[in-house]
């Protein structure tokens, strides 16, 4: 009988498969409003799982959710061979947002060519208000200008917006944010982008049937000159810029409030002058980022109230509420009254981790939301959450949200998916290293043993 054992044991394949596990956490509710992990892929959670990906690279550097699919960018991902030629060739990987499962590779193409080779040529992805899906490659502090491309879903072809001359000061430039509607046939446009330690934020602008032109009274650079915190005089590595929605309609698109995070500093509000409107200077200290490494902030509205998501922390970070260790995770704030920072009051931490693995320094954290309505016709917002090398979730937030409860497949100890004979030599490698961890604990009894090599072989002949 121990041999049949045995021998089941080791031929045991893929007898329990999911892609949807979550970060198995339960949010409390807070005024009334509730947040749930709808799937999770990470280095916390499913780690062989999202280690295999092939959007688990450090050139997989920023991602957007947009009308149900998930978008990833990477730069210079696949290798072409015409003729004699060694082509190197840029790819997006779209993913179902309600599930993470691959939809399709788009090999991006441009004017009926392969679109790659030059430095971070797909380093921003992103969506402007009105669906049309965007490119841009990062600039180096020599580049007279920048370019930004209108991006196909469905085919991966690429087609040319503008070219943005950066005017008489030149700065690297990484990543960048677009507000309106970039074909201008809805609605104006807006671009920023934020100088790499530097003081200078770039910004062009264009109406409705217009072209692009500077944004800063005919100018296309800025430079700014005050900082939170105060003995910061530049950003630095990696800066993001986020413009937010007007008020009004006459102000819907025009970007004239924005935020810029920039490692050096905590996400500061600026307007189109220039002026700092507000910083975390006079912010509860247990909402401040745990760390300032990594840089990433949105907006969004829900039930009447206005709330904000940013970097908690990169890798390292201590919560100053649990005194935990955590890495890449993000805050979700309630605005407090006026839409202040000084004001608000924290919601949750999502997730409970992502990943502490360097990404070789893009500083950068994908967030953006989509609304939508439940079954029953309620608001609720889609908040998707992406970092480089490390991870990315999807969370359903509003008043009747449920799912995502599942946290995962017990046993599943190296998070690939599967339960089967890897996960039993995977936690015997803990016990050997002297590993205590939630992943080996498959008995949940608090303890990394034998007893729970027991428990996965139990699992798979159940199965």
């Amino acid at each position: 009988m121990k041999k049949l054992l045995l021998l089941l044991l080791l031929t045991a394949s893929a007898v329990c498969y999911a892609w949807a596990v979550t970060d198995g956490v339960n949010y409390e509710p807070v005024n009334d409003i509730k947040i749930v992990n709808m799937w999770i892929q990470d280095r916390a959670h499913t780690q062989d799982l999202w280690a295999n990906q092939p959007y688990c690279n450090t050139y997989a550097r920023t991602a957007v959710m947009n009308e149900g699919y998930i978008y990833i960018a990477r730069t210079n991902a696949n290798t072409i061979i015409q003729g004699t030629d060694t082509l190197l060739q840029s790819v997006v990987y779209k993913l179902d947002a309600a599930t993470g499962n691959m939809v399709k590779e788009l090999p991006l193409t441009l004017d009926g060519a392969i679109y790659g080779t030059s430095t971070l040529n797909a380093n921003t992805i992103g969506v402007d208000n009105f669906g049309h899906l965007y490119i841009a490659p990062y600039t180096s502090e020599l580049a007279t200008e920048s370019t930004i491309y209108l991006l196909d879903g469905e085919t991966g072809e690429l087609t040319l917006v503008a070219h943005l001359e950066k005017g008489d000061v030149l700065a690297r430039c990484d990543y960048m944010d677009v507000m309106g509607d970039l074909t201008r046939e809805q609605a104006e446009c807006n671009i920023m982008t934020v100088g790499t330690s530097s003081e200078v934020i770039y910004r062009w602008h264009a109406d409705q049937g217009g072209d692009f032109e500077g944004g800063f009274d005919g100018d296309p650079y800025l430079a700014i000159l005050e900082f939170y915190p105060e003995t910061v005089t530049q950003w630095g590595y990696g800066p993001v810029v986020k413009m937010i929605l007007g008020e009004d309609e006459d102000t819907r698109y025009s970007g004239e409030l924005f935020y810029v995070d920039g490692f050096t500093t905590s996400p500061i509000l600026y307007d189109v002058t220039g002026t700092l409107v507000e910083g975390f200077e006079n912010v509860d200290p247990d909402f401040w980022p745990m760390d300032v490494g990594a840089n990433g902030v949105c907006e969004f509205t829900l039930d009447g109230r206005n709330f904000i998501v940013y970097v908690a922390a990169q890798y390292t970070g201590v919560d100053a509420t649990t005194m935990v260790n955590k890495a890449c995770q993000s805050y979700i704030c309630e605005l407090g009254e006026g839409m202040t920072l000084e004001g608000m009051q924290r919601y949750w931490m999502v997730p409970d981790e992502l990943g502490a693995m360097s990404d070789g320094g893009t500083r950068v954290q994908s967030m953006n939301i989509e609304y939508g309505t439940d079954a029953e016709g309620n608001e609720e917002v889609t908040l998707f959450i992406f970092k480089c090398y490390n991870g990315m979730a999807v969370y359903k937030i509003g008043r009747n949200v449920s799912g995502g409860e599942q946290p995962g497949i017990t046993g599943d100890v190296n998070g690939d998916g599967e339960v089967n004979i890897a996960d039993v030599n995977a936690v015997i490698d803990k016990i050997l290293s002297g590993v205590n961890d939630k992943a080996g604990d498959v008995n949940g009894d608090g303890e990394v043993n034998i007893a729970d090599v027991n428990a996965i072989i139990d699992i798979i002949l159940r199965s």
